[in-house]
């Protein structure tokens, strides 16, 4: 059956999902939902709140009808033992016709909370309990439309999605059989169901990702073997103008180990902002760059490039390591000019932006190649630049940094084909950020404590996700006009300013010099504050609206204080959740990096996606335990010689599945 012999599918619709990556019966069968409602657990009314419930009760009264600015809203109450819910409908003035009034009916809908009163918004009737899946929206295709298509298509799915893993590794590890788990991922018959499919095919995705990697693992590219003396990494450190620390001399030394082998180093240095890792990608710089090869580091933003080109223009070049900067604003004859001089040689490091990786730039002998802050990249822009360094068929060595690693990049780390480096010592005198939740109703009173900080001294940064408010976005706050009421409010009489991502370069270059400088007090900005700002003297973090970030995103705003010896503070305002309340009980990044890989799973591990769900794959849920489990198999199979028929089996699997990207795949 083709995807056209399906109910409702013409021509556009198929444009539609051709849109987004679905060409075939399978393709669609591997749309898997995002989530599901859980249309089987009745809550009472006094019970129901925040979040989607199924309810159910009695409607008493005829609903209401009010029509406002063109627009209508339907109110009614349901009632049941336990007490009475609110309900309303928006623009829905049918609504009133279809609900029995003193019938007992069962609703699915989100509870709302404001200003104390909570109501049903836009229930839906519900006929018969059932777990419903909600999908990604396509373009042109209503939802209920493309559950339809989903249900025709899965009475195919015998032939289109044969079993792929062997019965006995399938019994082995209590994996109920694929087309069951294809069939109950889409339309589960109970939550138990929906666990067991969801964990078959979860543990498939990670078998075919550790097999794939066997392969690739094969498939690698010789990297440069450099000469390194034995004291090279301690003659860094003896030239530097600071002592290291225990966990920057034992890095550096593991980055030394990997640099004389003959295999191009692919290692991650992990450490919470402030520990020093500039310093350690600066001595891979030295090691690579006294053994004749060029190093380029690539940094997300301009202003963090250029404060990585002058802290190395000061700490490298004394030890005769000639320094560049390229980056996307420079002008066009500088631009060539540091073509010419990457191209030829004459530079040995360079430090930019993406324009690092731009069509025209080539590089003489790149040995090295560094991403900083590797959360803010995609994976082929780091590919990118690993791609540009390929000599005499030689890769060159890789370093990625990160303060937090991104779930895709702990997800690597948990399998294997990343070393890590770990930084877990902060420099003497660095104390630890404390975090705290912030609700509403004590914003007053942070912000008088921010005020007392001022007055010892110190600084502030406030950020918000938005520069301007939105009408589409309610209850959000925006950088302009928290400036506004900041300064006419609750912080009249201090110096503030305010920048965003697109405010001019220079006046940009302004603000954050006169913050830098002490001449400002608090600085309101969104997250371009996010990296490459260093202000020792800032003690006080406010992040308005934290629920609308990653956990990653949070930890590195956080790390933009607790840059010197004293006391630092991070408030977080926004109702207490789970999420936030990791980022109150640890400043350790790597941590928090793993509760985000639990929370949001670990992304497209054989493509380009960073987190979150997979467009045309199947799902991982995103726990440890199970992904160990999975990596645990394959170095079983790979081991036990009784299980060579089955290793077989799998890698064929993988082979076919991967076959497509396994040139493509970024192992950084």
């Amino acid at each position: 059956m083709e995807l056209t012999s399906l109910k409702g599918i013409g021509p556009t619709r198929l444009e539609s999902l051709r849109a987004m990556g679905i060409v075939s019966l399978r393709d669609l069968l591997c749309c898997l939902p995002v989530r599901y409602e859980d249309r089987t657990r009745v809550t009472s009314c006094r019970e129901a709140r925040g979040g989607e419930v199924l309810v159910m009760g009695e409607v008493r009264d005829a609903p209401k009808l009010n029509r406002f600015a063109g627009l209508t809203r339907v109110t009614a109450t349901l009632h049941d033992d336990s007490g009475r819910l609110p309900m309303v409908w928006y623009n829905q003035p049918w609504v009133c016709q279809q609900l029995p009034v003193g019938e007992t009916v069962m609703l699915y809908g989100r509870v709302v909370e404001k200003n104390g009163r909570r109501a049903l918004q836009n229930p839906q009737r519900v006929t018969e309990p059932s777990i419903q899946p909600v999908y990604r929206g396509v373009k042109g295709i209503p939802a209920k439309t493309f559950r339809e298509m989903m249900q025709t298509a899965l009475t195919q799915v015998d032939d289109c999605c044969p079993e792929t893993l062997p019965r006995s590794l399938r019994l082995r590890y209590g994996l109920c059989e694929r087309n069951f788990a294809i069939r109950q991922a889409h339309f589960p018959d109970s939550v138990d169901s929906l666990r067991r499919a969801r964990r078959r095919l979860a543990f498939e995705q990670m078998l075919m990702y550790q097999a794939a990697l066997s392969m690739l693992r094969g498939q690698k590219e010789d990297g440069f073997a450099l000469p390194l003396a034995k004291d090279a990494p301690e003659a860094y450190w003896r030239a530097m103008p600071f002592a290291p620390t225990g966990a920057q001399r034992r890095v550096l030394e593991e980055i030394a180990a990997d640099l004389r082998k003959g295999r191009a180093m692919s290692r991650l240095v992990q450490g919470d902002v402030g520990c020093g890792k500039t310093a350690l990608a600066f001595g891979a710089i030295a090691l690579v760059c006294g053994a004749g090869y060029q190093a380029a580091m690539m940094a997300p933003t301009e202003i963090l490039a250029r404060q990585h080109y002058e802290s190395a223009c000061a700490m490298l070049e004394p030890l005769g390591i000639r320094c560049g900067l390229l980056t996307g604003s420079m002008r066009a004859k500088e631009k060539r000019e540091a073509r010419r001089c990457l191209q030829s040689g004459e530079w040995q490091a360079v430090f930019g932006t993406h324009a690092l990786i731009s069509e025209g730039v080539e590089y003489q002998r790149l040995g090295l190649s560094i991403t900083d802050e590797q959360h803010r990249f995609g994976v082929r822009q780091r590919s990118a630049l690993q791609d540009k360094g390929a000599v005499e068929q030689r890769a060159p060595h890789v370093l990625v940094m990160s303060a937090t690693p991104i779930p895709r990049t702990l997800a690597l780390i948990l399998y294997g084909d990343l070393d890590i480096s770990v930084v877990d010592e902060l420099p003497p005198g660095r104390v630890p950020v404390k975090t705290r939740i912030v609700p509403e109703e004590k914003r007053g009173g942070m912000y008088g404590f921010l005020r007392e900080q001022v007055k010892q001294g110190r600084q502030a940064y406030v950020v918000c996700p938005l520069v301007e408010d939105s009408e589409m976005i309610d209850n959000v706050r925006s950088a302009r006009a928290t400036f506004d009421g900041l300064t006419r409010d609750e912080l009249a009489g201090l110096r503030v300013g305010l920048t965003w991502g697109a405010q001019g370069a220079e006046e940009k270059a302004d603000v954050l010099h006169r913050f830098a400088a002490g001449e400002l007090d608090v600085l309101v900005s969104t997250t371009v504050i996010e990296v490459g700002v260093n202000v020792p003297n800032a003690t006080v973090m406010v992040i308005e609206n934290a629920e609308r970030y990653g956990l990653s995103q949070l930890h590195q705003l956080r790390g933009r204080v607790g840059r010197g010896n004293v006391e630092s503070w991070c408030f977080l305002l926004a109702e207490e959740n789970e999420r936030l309340r990791i980022l109150t009980q640890t400043n350790d990044g790597f941590l928090v990096a793993q509760k985000d890989l639990e929370l949001r799973g670990p992304g497209d591990l054989m493509g380009t996606r960073q987190s979150g769900e997979m467009m045309a794959d199947f799902l991982l849920d995103g726990d440890v335990r199970l992904l160990e489990e999975a990596s645990r198999c394959m170095k079983q199979l790979r081991e036990d010689p009784a299980l060579q028929e089955e290793r077989r089996a799998v890698e064929a699997e993988a082979a076919g599945y991967y076959r497509d990207r396994l040139s493509q795949v970024a192992l950084n």
